[in-house]
């Protein structure tokens, strides 16, 4: 309710009143002063479009001048013909500066992490919480939508302390924690997502512009990097047991869930686990001439028989044949 209330702040701003596009998204003006109401996505979905609309301004009041009706469609399809989701985001970040000076997004890369930054160009004033939380959102939302795949957040950064309402952010920006009180509006999440080509056509654009709000909490079941997350994972710590349930709250989702979107990927955990000690393994026997119970103990095996037995049945040797026939 509290983006319901800014929303209302950006229609008395203008002198004008939001009576009209809260009885469309069937919301009771009196609900406004309730500290206990909550809307729905589709609530909010059908509140904003009629707010955009009847304002002229899709901004909804964040900004110093209005960004009119299909403002933000112009700059989806101004990425939409970049090669992968990396430049998509750039192309996406310059040209939000064309339309509103108030505030400068960027998109920056180091140790393998991508940071999507909002930068204060001006004081935002009693729209701040919701202009902030709505750009991110809105960017994410649509990195998802370009590349047709969940991106997980490391975590989301706000400049102002945690609101009343905070537990919605859980919601709005899934994976990783949510701090407030911090420097800057920013969202992090694995570099890697930037080179995922867009699967995205001219077609689907314009099927997704005609609602393109839903992108906002729209939140994709397939990660198209999540069998490189868990191998990553794997590789850590190759000699960890690695339980269903353990990776699944590294990486911020439900075992269930794990095991569905690995499907999804044409994966199973325990082939991965495989995939990933016989690397160690091979790596081991080949570089190194550490006896064969450490080799075993290295690759996440409890002794060496059981590491015999796994190793024979990817290989067709025994470790100690691979190891003579590489030393020939």
């Amino acid at each position: 309710m509290a983006f319901v209330r800014a929303i209302a702040l950006a229609y008395a701003q203008r002198g004008q009143s939001p009576a009209q596009a809260l009885k469309q998204a069937q919301i009771a003006p009196n609900a406004l002063t309730s500290p206990a109401a909550r809307i729905t996505a589709a609530q909010m979905e059908l509140l904003s479009e009629a707010a955009m609309r009847e304002l002229d301004d899709e901004a909804l009041g964040w900004f110093s001048r209005r960004l009119p009706w299909g403002s933000y469609g112009m700059l989806a399809r101004a990425s939409l013909g970049a090669p992968d989701l990396g430049r998509a985001m750039k192309r996406w970040c310059r040209h939000h500066g064309l339309l509103a000076e108030d505030i400068a997004l960027s998109l920056t890369v180091q140790d393998g992490v991508a940071t999507l930054a909002i930068e204060e160009r001006r004081d935002l004033g009693a729209l701040r919480e919701f202009c902030l939380v709505s750009v991110l959102r809105n960017a994410h939302g649509l990195a998802c939508w370009f590349i047709a795949s969940r991106l997980p957040l490391i975590e989301a950064r706000f400049p102002f302390p945690a609101p009343p309402h905070a537990e919605a952010y859980g919601v709005l920006f899934p994976g990783g924690g949510q701090h407030f009180g911090q420097d800057m509006a920013l969202l992090r999440f694995d570099a890697r997502y930037l080179a995922q080509p867009l699967r995205r056509d001219e077609a689907a654009m314009n099927q997704m512009l005609q609602r393109a709000l839903p992108l906002t909490v729209r939140q994709y079941h397939r990660d198209r990097l999540l069998v490189e997350r868990v191998r990553q994972a794997l590789q850590h710590q190759p000699q960890a047991s690695h339980s269903a349930e353990a990776l699944a709250t590294l990486l911020h989702l439900s075992p269930r869930t794990l095991h569905r979107q690995l499907k999804e990927e044409g994966a199973t955990l325990q082939g991965l686990k495989d995939e990933v000690r016989r690397q160690v393994a091979v790596d081991a026997l080949l570089r190194t001439d550490r006896p064969i119970k450490q080799v075993a103990l290295a690759a996440g095996f409890r002794n060496e028989k059981s590491f015999s037995r796994a190793f024979r049945a990817w290989t067709g040797e025994t470790p100690q044949s691979f190891r003579g026939k590489s030393a020939r």
